[in-house]
């Protein structure tokens, strides 16, 4: 029997419909990268820089108000933000119809979500809550009975969680509810995780939360005013708006940003001293050899044409580059990640709460893999690794109750006592 010309029979792995399943095996649609993709060859440009600028001084207005009311606002900032994130992230695999026939099952992510916020800042923030109420005796005990009862509260708030989600299960609804039970847990990893660091940071010294931060968003500025004007080759796939001329100038911007930022940041003992309890007053403290200019001679090359003979460098400022560095170079591939994110899901932004920028999600990509690495080069780097009397007391005063710390003091007087005599 001849074969029909027009029937197609099976296919070669070369065939026409070999690639054609290849096609429709793929929910996500390749980018075709060309030159009207870049902001130098978009019509719409002004409009949309102008837009993105009106709300970008809004935000940086906000964050330095926040800046100046201090470390325990900066913390409600973060989660504020925390909120926004989860609830766009949340909404990104919400089916309308499966949830209508849920009822209540939107508020099991909110459990477990609010589970995860007591159980990370109890753990971050309890030894600064007790040094706040340190003076007030009956504050003292029920803040001490919080925190010896912390993980053992947050754990059967979880597992309430677990049996809730276990008895809202459906006939026909099993891998929608699943889904969604793995999609929560992964959303309070990537959010809680890079939160965790950033509040470290801030109760570390302000600087090391702020300026990595800054740097971010000057990163991002700079990439966008060296692509919106210079930006003519491609750099991946995933982005077609980025642009090697863009990523390279906000590089070098960023580099010197960083260098003259620390040295600003650096002379204001709000910004660098730590806070170790959760009062909001004025801090003041020795700031350290990083914080201590020194004094450099300029060449004398550069002598003719400055009139300065010497310059004086923050410790800091050092690291600073490094800092920067890393904003410049990795930090950009968290927004990668999220462009790639979003084209598996085919949306444009994870929100639209900002005008001009998408969704908090989208302006948190990048500064979610700065926090952590922010966090990690300050307690490689920076901090000392041998005990000073100053460590060895704060240690004290935030692992030891009252009754101890009396103790110890009585002990040590006892020791002190007997060397002399000895």
């Amino acid at each position: 029997m001849q074969k029909d010309p027009g029937s197609v029979g099976p296919s070669t792995p070369n065939g026409p419909t070999a690639r054609l399943r290849r096609r429709r095996g793929s929910n996500e649609v390749p980018p075709e990268v060309d030159g009207n993709h870049f902001l130098v060859n978009d019509r719409n440009k002004y409009k949309s820089m102008i837009i993105r600028t009106y709300s970008t001084v809004w935000m940086i207005g906000g964050f330095a108000f926040i800046i100046y009311m201090g470390h325990l606002y900066i913390w409600a900032m973060v989660v504020v933000i925390q909120i926004f994130m989860a609830k766009e992230l949340f909404n990104l695999l919400r089916r309308a119809h499966e949830d209508r026939r849920l009822p209540g099952f939107r508020l099991l992510n909110w459990h477990f979500f609010f589970t995860a916020m007591l159980f990370v800042y109890g753990r971050i923030l309890s030894q600064r809550l007790v040094n706040t109420v340190a003076t007030d005796k009956v504050l003292y005990k029920l803040v001490s009975k919080f925190i010896k009862y912390h993980m053992v509260t947050c754990y059967f708030l979880y597992i309430a969680g677990f049996i809730w989600f276990i008895l809202t299960l459906k006939k026909k609804m099993y891998k929608y509810q699943f889904g969604q039970f793995a999609w929560t847990h992964m959303i309070l990893i990537v959010v809680f995780t890079q939160s965790a660091f950033t509040v470290a940071n801030i109760f570390e010294g302000m600087f090391w939360f702020l300026l990595p931060a800054s740097l971010i968003i000057i990163n991002d500025i700079a990439a966008y005013i060296f692509g919106f004007f210079f930006g003519k080759t491609p750099l991946i796939k995933l982005s077609p708006k980025k642009t090697w001329e863009g990523f390279i100038g906000a590089s070098v911007a960023t580099m010197i940003s960083a260098f003259l930022l620390a040295n600003i940041m650096g002379r204001f003992p709000w910004l660098t001293c730590p806070r170790k309890d959760l009062s909001t007053g004025w801090l003041l403290c020795d700031p350290g050899p990083l914080f201590k200019p020194e004094s450099y001679a300029v060449p004398e090359l550069f002598q003719e044409w400055l009139s300065w003979r010497e310059i004086s460098i923050l410790p800091v400022q050092w690291h600073a580059l490094c800092l920067a560095l890393f904003a410049s170079i990795i930090a950009p591939f968290g927004g990668f990640f999220a462009s790639g994110f979003k084209r598996a899901f085919k949306i444009k932004d994870f929100g639209d709460s900002i005008p001009g920028h998408g969704g908090i999600t989208d302006r948190m990509d990048c500064q979610m893999v700065m926090a952590v690495f922010a966090y990690i080069y300050h307690q490689s780097f920076v901090v000392p690794q041998n005990l000073s009397l100053e460590m060895i007391i704060d240690q004290i005063l935030m692992n030891l109750t009252f009754e101890e710390q009396r103790a110890l003091y009585v002990k040590l007087g006892q020791m002190i006592v007997e060397r002399q005599l000895g």
